[in-house]
């Protein structure tokens, strides 16, 4: 079976993967589709850094302690998928039924993570695994390519759900990437009436637009928050200061989401969060129901995913496109179709 993996830093295709075979409560899946995610071009060029990071952390697993970059690394999470074999006694879904699923695997070992590993396969990929109690089938003949794009979406979601913002409230997004336009899509569909967009690139402005924010900003020709008066922010960039730029400038009360996920150490300044009585929430992923709702909002047409793909690989496109997604003005989204 062909997947590609990180390897030494880089993506390269192996065509010698062994087949995976479901367990019980499983089943094989041919992928349809798998959205490239920031979240792996930072892996493969800051695994070490990432790997330590998770090894530091305390009050929770670590999911990256077993990864030797040492040893290829399978990765792809943003993925749907059409149903092949099931594992014995399992009840699935039909051969040929299309799905996607938050991306763990259940076997007998525990639960494994689809994200990074150096044995379950993920989404780059012409088959793998998943767990049939999480399969969601794709409904009202989505585009298989469009499903795979649950997953990101869910991210917006969840962060706007924690947000709290209500309809009638002004709602800043600071960065206008995959995380950025999720929760831009996400305050759309929670009918939120004004939304304000920011990011330099014009590329990603004009997407924001279509995706549903109702103002776009360059803050290289003044700040967002000359043209608004947020009750909340989405930093949705996760780069060193940016953070701290947006405490000093936001509104006093502000509510601050911070999705963007920061690795490199940073700088801030309390006082300016307590002075103004700021409320700071970090969020990283969604839950289950928050995954399914996505699903159902696409599938519904009430969040339309199709802009956001801005481009199509094969699996031996794979490194390319990974090189690609380093330029905004090009790409937002990279889906591989193994």
């Amino acid at each position: 079976m062909r997947a590609a993996v990180l390897r030494d830093g880089a993506m390269v295709v192996r065509d010698d993967v062994p087949e995976p075979v479901p367990g019980p409560g499983q089943v094989l899946v041919a992928v349809k589709a798998c959205g490239i995610c920031g979240s792996d071009l930072h892996f493969a060029s800051h695994g070490e850094e990432m790997l330590a990071a998770g090894a530091e952390m305390e009050g929770m697993p670590d999911t990256l302690a077993d990864i030797d970059l040492a040893t290829d690394v399978y990765m792809g999470h943003e993925f749907s998928a059409e149903v092949l074999d099931a594992g014995p006694g399992t009840d699935a879904p039909a051969a040929g039924t299309i799905v996607t699923s938050v991306p763990v695997l259940v076997s007998t070992s525990g639960l494994e993570m689809i994200v990074y590993s150096n044995s379950t396969v993920g989404g780059y990929a012409e088959r793998m695994l998943l767990s049939a109690p999480l399969l969601l089938p794709v409904p009202n003949g989505l585009d298989p390519r469009h499903a795979a794009l649950t997953e990101p979406m869910a991210v917006g979601l969840h962060a706007v759900n924690t947000s709290r913002v209500q309809r009638g409230e002004t709602a800043l997004v600071i960065g206008c990437g995959p995380i950025g336009i999720a929760i831009i899509a996400a305050l759309r569909y929670r009918g939120v009436e004004t939304i304000v967009a920011s990011d330099f690139s014009p590329t990603r402005r004009e997407l924001a637009a279509r995706m549903g924010a109702h103002v776009t900003v360059d803050p290289s020709q003044g700040s967002p928050f000359h043209r608004s008066t947020p009750a909340v922010v989405f930093e949705a960039v996760g780069a060193p200061g940016i953070l701290d730029d947006v405490m000093r400038k936001a509104p006093a009360g502000t509510r601050v989401v911070i999705a963007g996920v920061c690795m490199q150490p940073d700088t801030v300044h309390p006082f300016f969060a307590s002075a103004k009585q700021l409320s700071l929430h970090f969020v990283f992923g969604y839950d289950p129901a928050e995954f399914a709702e996505s699903l159902r909002a696409i599938a519904e047409g009430d969040i339309d995913v199709a802009p956001m793909i801005t481009g199509e690989v094969g699996l031996d496109g794979v490194a390319g496109a990974f090189a690609d997604l380093s330029d905004p003005e090009r790409h937002c989204k990279i889906l591989v179709t193994p």
